[in-house]
């Protein structure tokens, strides 16, 4: 939507829709991280500021990154892609569609994960004929993925340990 209000989006240039995507990065960024997480590393030492808090400029900054990564157009693209995936689509119940996958799953949660709760990894899992669910403890919410490598790669090699047994 931020990039879609962009007055420029309608444009046709490289640099359309550019400042409404660094706009939806940085309220991205709030279901990314979480409230705990901005507590450990945004807080403002001196409380008595109005303005230009760490958070803010975090987010901005977050933005200009992303900016420099993607053009508004591939990403309002892949935003597009990932919000209308529906594996029930056109073949009914979700719980049947993931009870016909027959290959070994693992299916991973983030404690603090407010954009993919872990409820719906344990949905999925649940569903899922030879899955496997394990929960990685992360402050850092969705962005612990690339953030908890180590523990991510500790519960991804014991799962393959563990199928390779079978």
């Amino acid at each position: 939507m931020a990039i879609e209000q962009d007055p420029s989006w309608q444009e046709k240039s490289d640099k359309a829709g550019l400042e409404g995507m660094k706009t939806a990065r940085a309220v991205a960024m709030l279901s990314y991280r979480n409230y705990q997480t901005y507590l450990a590393t945004q807080q403002d030492p001196d409380d008595s500021k109005l303005d230009n808090f760490r958070a803010c400029t975090y987010q901005s900054y977050q933005g200009e990154k992303m900016a420099k990564r993607f053009n508004a157009f591939s990403y309002w693209y892949l935003s597009k892609a990932m919000d209308s995936q529906n594996i029930g689509r056109g073949r009914g119940e979700i719980e049947a569609i993931l009870g016909e996958i027959q290959i070994p799953c693992l299916y991973i949660g983030l404690s603090s994960d407010i954009l993919f709760p872990i409820e719906e990894q344990k949905f999925l899992a649940k569903h899922t004929p030879n899955a496997h669910y394990s929960e990685i403890d992360s402050l850092y919410g969705h962005d612990g993925f690339l953030i908890e490598s180590t523990q991510l790669t500790e519960v991804v090699n014991q799962y393959f340990e563990q199928i390779a047994t079978i």
